[in-house]
């Protein structure tokens, strides 16, 4: 085992250019997609990153954990390098602290589509344009502890394998089954693209404004065509309330919840078979999006 460990000396290494100096983008790799990374943070989210089939580029750890609580991955690990350094030097890298003295850099694994995720689901998780990590990490938390099959993200939402968001979620992005809609190509009906509406035209055009409201429709036809009826968590006039003995009955649900502030994009309200709104009290109107996630799984996969 003593053969792959690699003492680091100097912050500057170019071995820790994967650790502190990529940035989110420069890992996702968009030019080489099969050459993107992300790193893994503590024994417990490697772990299950490791169970998952994510294939381990290298190790980062205090030199004190080769023998100690990260045996057991570097045993896992063979034939990887495993840098070490002290514990002064490592504190160096953003959030180190809070990582329990490990890292693993891994290769992302190979996209899943909608339709595979979702094959077998009964309950699934929709976000729309949700851009924090922080949020995205503990809305996969809830979706693993709360009975949801598969969690589906529109192409503005943040990426589940950055940092933030694996580590707030416990590697759970790891154990949930999980996919991007494709982006909406405004340039034909009722086909997905890689080409973005924010690419194509000018967001304060009319015509732009319809064809962006046709991409939140369309998200929502996918998964009706997929044999779900979906429930938009929004307050209006006609939202049903949660524990709406009919929303149980369904067979297969899509809870479909909105970015931070805003919410959910009118088209997609108005595409969906259900709005649906969590009963408040003390005038408080709504909950953070992850809180709210949290209610709605607990109480819609029952």
């Amino acid at each position: 085992m003593s053969d792959n460990i690699i003492t680091i000396t100097d912050f500057m290494d170019p071995n820790l250019d994967v650790y502190a100096r990529l940035t989110e983008n420069q890992l996702l790799n968009r030019a080489n997609p099969k050459e993107g990374m992300f790193i893994a943070e503590s024994p417990k989210v490697i772990e299950r990153a490791l169970d998952a089939g994510c294939e381990p580029v290298s190790l980062l750890m205090e030199t004190k954990h080769v023998n100690g609580e990260a045996r057991g991955i570097i045993e896992r690990c063979q034939n990887i390098p495993v840098y070490t350094a002290s514990f002064d030097l490592l504190t160096k890298l953003t959030g180190f602290a809070l990582t329990r003295g490990t890292l693993c850099a891994m290769y992302r694994p190979k996209p899943r589509s909608v339709e595979e995720v979702c094959r077998d689901a009964r309950r699934v998780a929709v976000l729309e344009d949700v851009v924090n990590p922080t949020n995205v990490g503990a809305i996969f938390r809830s979706a693993a502890a709360l009975h949801m099959d598969a969690v589906l993200l529109t192409p503005a939402c943040s990426n589940p394998l950055y940092r933030r968001a694996i580590r707030v979620s416990m590697g759970t992005v790891f154990q949930v089954p999980w996919a991007y809609f494709p982006k909406y190509n405004v340039g034909s009906d009722n086909t997905f693209s890689d080409a973005s509406l924010h690419d194509k035209c000018d967001s304060s055009d009319q015509n732009c404004s319809d064809r962006n409201s046709s991409a939140y429709k369309y998200y929502i036809d996918v998964l009706h065509k997929l044999g779900f009826k979906t429930c938009a968590m929004a307050l209006t006039d006609d939202s049903v309330s949660i524990d709406d003995p009919v929303l149980h009955s369904e067979e297969r649900l899509a809870i479909v919840l909105g970015t931070e502030g805003d919410g959910l994009h009118e088209q997609t309200i108005d595409s969906c078979d259900y709005t649906v709104k969590i009963p408040m009290s003390h005038g408080v109107d709504s909950l953070n999006v992850a809180a709210a996630s949290a209610v709605a799984f607990w109480e819609l996969a029952k």
